[in-house]
């Protein structure tokens, strides 16, 4: 799904602590979200894809989980845009993957979406936190 010509991914969200009813969600984050958790999750390590999805869910605790049919298009891209580069390698049960490495022009991209990711979740914790006296 696009809005103009800013793709929107899905991601599935636990309504609930994975301790509690398994409810979930399907919710479009907002445009950059899943770039960013890309880019910070291959900025600590290289991965291929499926890692991706697993870090992404275990290091939010279950409460995001990547659909690949989300996650794939948007690594394609990001190798386009020069955010990432990878190369062929071979998966923990032995398979051939392709690994994710963050370049350079990658993490000069995070550190600018992070400064502004940062300016909006400040605006919007004014906003929710607004309590008219």
């Amino acid at each position: 799904m696009t809005v103009g010509h800013i793709p929107i991914y899905k991601i599935v969200i636990q309504r609930y602590p994975p301790s509690m009813a398994r409810s979930t969600d399907t919710r479009d984050l907002f445009p950059g979200a899943l770039e960013i958790m890309i880019l910070q999750s291959l900025r600590h390590k290289p991965m291929h894809g499926y890692a991706l999805v697993k870090h992404i869910k275990q290091v939010s605790n279950d409460l995001l989980q990547v659909e690949e049919g989300s996650l794939y298009p948007a690594l394609q891209r990001m190798l386009r845009e020069g955010l990432l580069e990878s190369k062929e390698g071979v998966s923990a049960k032995g398979r051939p993957t392709r690994i994710y490495r963050v370049t350079n022009a990658g993490i000069r991209h995070l550190e600018k979406e992070l400064s502004s990711f940062g300016k909006m979740f400040d605006g919007i914790t004014r906003v929710l936190a607004f309590n008219e006296a």
